[in-house]
């Protein structure tokens, strides 16, 4: 029986999958599930909780609501300080999956310098840019 090989390009990161697997086998067992990830303007997170360019969240399913683990971007709704928030991290910026209570898991290699740069929108006279705090910012340009 032959299989036929997908080309190296063609195939997907597996980071993702380990993300989920290792979630799975930290929910299986009781422990909480959390994420290191490095925080830039592509990264919706609450600002004030980031050290470093880093944060931490909690993945577990009494902290978060409305879970998804897709291929590129990992999304919850959290309380933070009793504050509803939308959180949106783009599993590049995934730096490390492990369980709190043991400090097991996994870390990925990362370089900041391989991320795409955010691509410049116009629209109606407006671009968007990073702005020197690493946010969005909207400029009219006449």
């Amino acid at each position: 029986m032959a299989h036929s090989l997908v080309g190296m390009s063609d195939v997907p990161s597996n980071k993702s999958y380990l993300i989920r697997a290792l979630h799975q086998w930290c929910t299986d067992f009781g422990f909480t599930p959390f994420i290191a990830v490095f925080v830039d303007a592509s990264v919706e997170v609450p600002m004030e909780f980031v050290k470093n360019d880093e944060i931490v969240l909690n993945l577990s399913l009494e902290a978060c609501h409305q879970l998804q683990m897709e291929n590129d971007w990992i999304s919850f709704q959290a309380r933070f300080s009793g504050i509803p928030k939308k959180i949106i991290v783009p599993v590049s910026h995934i730096l490390a999956i492990y369980a709190r209570e043991n400090g097991q898991g996994m870390s990925f290699p990362f370089d900041p310098s391989q991320i795409p740069s955010l691509h410049v929108a116009e629209s109606s006279g407006e671009v968007l840019e990073t702005a020197k705090t690493g946010r969005p910012s909207l400029k009219i340009v006449k």
